[in-house]
């Protein structure tokens, strides 16, 4: 069985968030959802499990972050082509977010934009064309 992730985000308005995170090409199962938590499925390995701040703090001692002052990590999704992560990045505009708080990668074998969600948490979307990766390291070596 493969490993999988579940990404936990403290969420101000968990309605909003949900909305947002559909907009982006999440599913939410209702199953692992209620007033305090959504579950929102990116793929067969990846979750996020969007909670209010007072679901949040039970899980931790530590203070709550502000996502839009601070950052303690920083997520990023792969994508299929260069207009997959486009796509991605619209979506979260569209919905609410920023896109490209950072500066976009723009290399032979490699695109990446990012977007902030209304929390402020930041997501990459990259995709990499692997074999153009493979040959230019295989150069760089040589």
């Amino acid at each position: 069985m493969p490993k999988m992730i579940f990404v936990n985000l403290p969420v101000t308005d968990l309605k909003r968030a949900t909305a947002f995170y559909e907009a982006v090409g999440a599913v939410k199962n209702p199953q692992f959802s209620d007033d305090t938590a959504s579950c929102m499925v990116f793929s067969e390995t990846i979750f996020v499990m969007l909670l209010t701040h007072d679901k949040f703090r039970k899980f931790t001692p530590k203070p709550i972050a502000d996502a839009k002052t601070s950052n303690q990590v920083l997520l990023c999704l792969s994508a299929d082509t260069r207009k997959e992560v486009d796509d991605i990045v619209g979506k979260a505009e569209a919905a609410g977010g920023v896109a490209d708080p950072s500066p976009k990668d723009e290399y032979s074998f490699m695109y990446g934009r990012s977007f902030e969600d209304p929390d402020g948490h930041m997501w990459g979307v990259n995709w990499m064309d692997m074999a153009a990766f493979a040959e230019q390291s295989d150069m760089a070596n040589a």
